[in-house]
């Protein structure tokens, strides 16, 4: 790889031991990509796990002296003044988020523990290079704002926030953004939770960059965050297009540079239907609590679920995740107390990939987020999967239909 004079000072350890090593990783993997060069970045997105390896990482670098040129933001771990506050974990819970929280904040990493920087935190511009690791964050930053970042993991976007570059191949290049595959969608596209069924049929798609046909031509945040990290879940996507839509897109020839698809795909009904039998737990039948916020929600969404309560208390516990700048929202509007009254937990900086969700093991839950019940299943958590409209129902009434 040809290097500049600041990157081959810091593959030398000008600037220590720690950007030493972030460097070294940054070049073999651009040297296995086949990449020429290496680019600067503006933006990062780490997507911290607060679990064994990730703290690992963390410390290590924290101990061989590194510190972020470009400060990234991060995705959640679990709150813990608000679960403190709740009463809710166990020591060794507390001590590795605590841990955590150090490490990272050593790093010189902005702690916004939000897994949708994308919408409200860390915004890129179109043609902006970045580092954003997190499933649903690197398709919405390459697909809706036109932003250019390689899916990285973890650790490759934490050392690109260290370095301040990262080598240049896949999506930082023109010829590898164009569509390869034409989807058209013939099923019904009428809310926000259409869009995780849409992106649970990542098996039918199959591997490339999709190109959607056939969706309505207002689509909201929610929906391409949901398209986005279901995407993700039920396979591997980096980038899609919308036509008409999306900047890259603007018709079905500039989407596909020209080319003829590689191959044609029809998402129906049907396809969701399936999706679902698959994905859910099936049936009437009673639940114990209401779980959304996998991707982290909004504040158009606390606010249509207050809205939808009116007023009536919840038989059934819900916890609603969000970044804490959301929470900060709904607590100077009175969401917070309001919903906590009824029995609805609004809960900041968390994620339901968390052990601190233990004390919720062997029950059965209600989201409209497949991602949502797929991480809390290893902990012993089960999902029935349904609209959001019929979830909160559900908490209203015990029962899911």
């Amino acid at each position: 790889m040809k290097l500049t004079k600041d990157q081959q000072d810091l593959l030398d350890g000008k600037y220590g031991e720690g950007a030493k090593l972030a460097m070294k990783v940054q070049v073999a993997i651009g040297e296995s990509f086949g990449a020429e060069r290496m680019v600067p970045i503006t933006r990062a997105h780490v997507a911290l796990s607060n679990q064994d390896a990730d703290l690992w990482l963390a410390e290590k670098m924290v101990n061989l002296g590194a510190h972020c040129r470009v400060s990234p933001t991060v995705n959640p771990g679990w709150g813990i003044p608000y679960f403190k506050k709740m009463n809710i974990g166990d020591k060794e819970d507390y001590e590795m988020m605590q841990r955590t929280h150090e490490a990272y904040k050593k790093l010189g990493a902005t702690l916004s523990y939000n897994c949708t920087p994308y919408i409200d935190t860390n915004v890129p511009n179109f043609g902006e290079i970045i580092a954003f690791s997190e499933s649903s964050a690197t398709p919405y930053a390459n697909s809706v704002w036109g932003a250019r970042s390689n899916r990285e993991g973890a650790n490759s976007a934490l050392f690109a926030a260290i370095t301040g570059y990262v080598p240049e191949y896949g999506l930082l290049l023109d010829e590898n953004r164009k569509g390869t595959i034409l989807v058209e969608v013939k099923a019904d596209m009428d809310n926000d939770y259409d869009y995780h069924m849409l992106g649970m049929c990542g098996k039918k798609i199959g591997h490339g960059i999709p190109v959607f046909v056939g969706l309505p031509e207002h689509i909201s945040k929610e929906a391409l965050r949901n398209l986005g990290a279901q995407l993700n879940t039920s396979g591997a996507y980096d980038m899609y297009h919308i036509v008409g839509f999306t900047p890259e897109a603007q018709t079905l020839e500039m989407a596909f540079g020209g080319k003829e698809p590689e191959r044609k795909v029809t998402i129906t009904n049907e396809d969701f239907e399936e999706v679902l039998k698959d994905i859910s737990l099936e049936g009437e039948r009673e639940i114990d609590f209401a779980m959304f916020g996998c991707p982290h929600f909004t504040l158009d969404e606390v606010r249509h679920i207050s809205e939808r309560i009116n007023g009536r208390k919840l038989e059934k516990e819900m916890w609603i995740l969000v970044s804490s700048h959301v929470k900060h929202l709904c607590d100077i509007m009175g969401y917070s107390e309001i919903m906590e009254k009824l029995g609805a937990h609004i809960v900041p900086s968390t994620c339901p990939d968390q052990p601190i969700w233990k004390f919720l093991k062997g029950k059965v839950g209600v989201t409209e987020s497949p991602k949502c019940a797929y991480y809390p299943k290893r902990r012993g958590i089960d999902f029935v999967i349904r609209d959001l409209d019929t979830c909160i129902d559900a908490a209203l009434t015990g029962r899911v239909k």
